[in-house]
């Protein structure tokens, strides 16, 4: 496969601070967007598909707030069709709660397709998807090329022996959240988030070729919560991903 551009488009969670918008990252080459947070305004720019396919983690308002925005993104853009995937019992409390007639009363232009458990292909890609450990449930994504792969796992609370470890592992690229620094475990573990040290050994685990820490605590506006320095000593490849990063894959 040719080399694509990854976007990190929105890279904190909860909610938008002065440097960060909420979760999306997207290859616009083959029009796929992960998660649709705040962020995803910026892909308006970006567009170079005739079809976008915006995969959804989970529905909590920072990951799917964004498709409320599509009126925007597509606004004199040539695109024929945008899908938008998810869990068929987060499909439904999309449509009755975030389109609720009081709420937003015009749906956008957008198909929703519900994951059926088999492998989803677009152009040479085959993605995967996986169960993470979240409240109300989420899924990762592994994307897999002939020559390359990468995983995308938000929001999880990280373990060494965590389940979707089997679904990442020799990935070239992880994408992965990192919400806390070390110290806080017990309140990761009560709201379905990581601990750095905890991200690194699962890419260690993986043995994953890049880390990319995204969905960083929005109150944490420079990184300094995060020892890098202590999370290198574990795994070396060790990136904060910034908004409107961009990186060859």
């Amino acid at each position: 496969m040719r080399i694509v551009k990854i976007h990190f488009l929105g890279t904190t969670g909860y909610h938008p601070n002065n440097h960060r918008q909420t979760a999306c990252v997207m290859i616009p080459e083959v029009g796929i967007i992960f998660d649709a947070g705040t962020g995803i305004f910026r892909a308006r720019d970006l567009i170079q598909t005739k079809t976008l396919r915006i995969f959804l983690s989970h529905v909590h308002l920072d990951h799917s707030i964004g498709i409320t925005f599509l009126f925007d993104i597509l606004h004199e853009r040539d695109v024929d069709q945008v899908l938008v995937y998810s869990e068929t019992e987060k499909i439904e409390a999309l449509r009755q709660h975030l389109f609720a007639e009081p709420l937003f009363p015009v749906m956008p232009e957008f198909e929703f397709v519900a994951y059926d458990g088999n492998d989803i292909v677009v152009d040479d890609l085959s993605i995967k998807t996986f169960p993470l450990k979240h409240p109300g449930g989420s899924v990762g994504f592994r994307v897999d090329a002939a020559d390359k792969s990468m995983a995308y796992v938000t929001d999880t609370t990280a373990e060494p022996d965590a389940d979707y470890i089997n679904y990442i592992r020799d990935v070239d690229l992880l994408i992965h959240e990192c919400y806390f620094p070390d110290g806080w475990e017990e309140r990761a573990e009560l709201t379905g988030h990581s601990c750095l040290s905890p991200v690194c050994n699962v890419a260690k685990t993986a043995s994953a070729g890049q880390l990319y820490l995204v969905h960083i605590n929005p109150l944490d506006e420079d990184d300094s919560m995060l020892d890098l320095e202590a999370g290198r000593k574990i795994f070396n490849d060790l990136t904060v991903a910034r908004d409107q990063m961009v990186i060859d894959w």
